[in-house]
């Protein structure tokens, strides 16, 4: 049986850890044959979109992966993005099952006529926008997806068996924004990689990153990363309230990019004790990183390393968000609902003065998270009719 992934909303880069790498891994590992259509776009080291010039070739899992050019002049930056072949090339690669990557392309049209025509496929959509990062304003809601991507969603959906948002904001966007049926729409969480999560829990792993940066094992390892920037400058309120922590066995490593803005005042904060910046890490190292900490802290906008934290098994603090509570399954994760330095210190407190407490989010974590966020059972339960 042959699954296609169709993914044309944005960049797809090899070797990175994104839903649109890792269901294609464990669908492919799972004993379809896989393969995906994608645009020519990629992210370079530095976050930069590049070209692809590649047209088709078989990727680090064995994936049969296939680039396709812009149409009309449209960039991966256009908002009405249009693609070459995509007609063509699904009828070529003859799917079974068809998984599409968001709906927000005008070539849905090449999809539909594809399925018209192939009544026996089976398809499955998801969604990755909800209202903190799509529909910001009266355009953007009424006009762009309340009229455009809504007519897209709409096209596909007498064909559709399953749409799937990967948040309960984005279930909730597919259903109160596109008009979806509601029994046709479910979450289907991110996740981690099986294999990295693996490879990361290893003892020797946690013991070679904390002397590399002379962290004893019985200090207590906070741990922070992504890019920081606007949306996430809640990471400098953290670096605050761990100097205000009058412990010298608590430690907070940082990784990650920083936007030029908000550099100055970061250095200020990073010291060689305490507080320890250690720049960007590759996707497949910051499982490792995350594996080593007694405690991983996010409090700025949601990002894919939350739920990745969540299938390694350690317990978390989040910024609250509607919408985003799904990472918390029975009690291994604290949520922060004020931007404060003051919040953040009084969760840690309370966490190291209440070893029982804490202990308590550890074995929820080990027990619930990897689980319920491995990408293998996310890609069983992706096809799942």
């Amino acid at each position: 049986m042959k699954i296609t992934h169709v993914c044309l909303c944005g960049p797809v880069t090899d070797g990175w850890t994104y839903q649109d790498n890792l269901l294609p891994k464990y669908h492919k590992r799972l004993g379809y044959e896989t393969s995906v259509i994608t645009s020519q776009y990629i992210y370079g080291k530095n976050n930069d979109v590049k070209i692809d010039q590649r047209s088709m070739y078989y990727n680090e899992y064995g994936i049969k992966t296939i680039r396709l050019k812009s149409k009309y002049n449209t960039t991966i930056y256009s908002k009405f993005k249009f693609y070459k072949d995509v007609y063509e090339t699904i009828v070529s690669e003859s799917p079974d099952i068809l998984f599409v990557h968001g709906v927000q392309f005008l070539n849905i049209k090449d999809i539909v006529k594809y399925l018209k025509k192939n009544p026996h496929v089976v398809t499955f959509v998801d969604n990755h926008a909800d209202f903190s990062n799509s529909a910001t304003n009266i355009i953007s809601k009424s006009l762009l997806h309340g009229l455009i991507w809504r007519k897209c969603a709409q096209l596909i959906e007498p064909y559709t068996t399953k749409f799937y948002g990967v948040l309960p904001a984005r279930v909730d966007f597919l259903k109160k924004i596109y008009k979806l049926p509601e029994d046709k729409v479910e979450l289907l969480v991110m996740g981690a990689d099986d294999e990295k999560v693996q490879e990361a829990r290893q003892v020797n792993v946690k013991k070679e990153i904390r002397e590399k940066y002379n962290i004893r094992l019985d200090d207590f390892l906070i741990i922070t990363g992504g890019k920081i920037d606007n949306a996430k400058r809640q990471t400098l309120f953290l670096m605050q309230a761990i100097k205000k922590i009058n412990n010298p066995k608590v430690k907070l490593i940082i990784f990650g990019s920083v936007i030029e803005e908000l550099q100055e005042k970061f250095n200020t904060l990073v010291d060689d004790d305490k507080i320890k910046y250690i720049g960007w890490v590759s996707s497949e190292d910051s499982y490792k990183y995350f594996a080593s900490a007694d405690l991983v802290i996010f409090p700025g906008r949601h990002s894919v390393f939350w739920e990745q934290v969540v299938g390694l098994g350690i317990p978390m603090i989040v910024k609250y968000w509607e919408g985003t509570d799904h990472v918390n399954i029975g009690g291994n994760c604290e949520f922060l609902y004020q931007d404060s330095i003051e919040e953040i210190e009084h969760k840690v407190n309370l966490l190291l003065n209440n070893p029982m407490r804490y202990n308590e989010m550890k074995n929820k974590a080990e027990t619930f998270g990897k689980n319920q966020f491995s990408y293998e059972n996310i890609a069983k339960r992706s096809i799942e009719i």
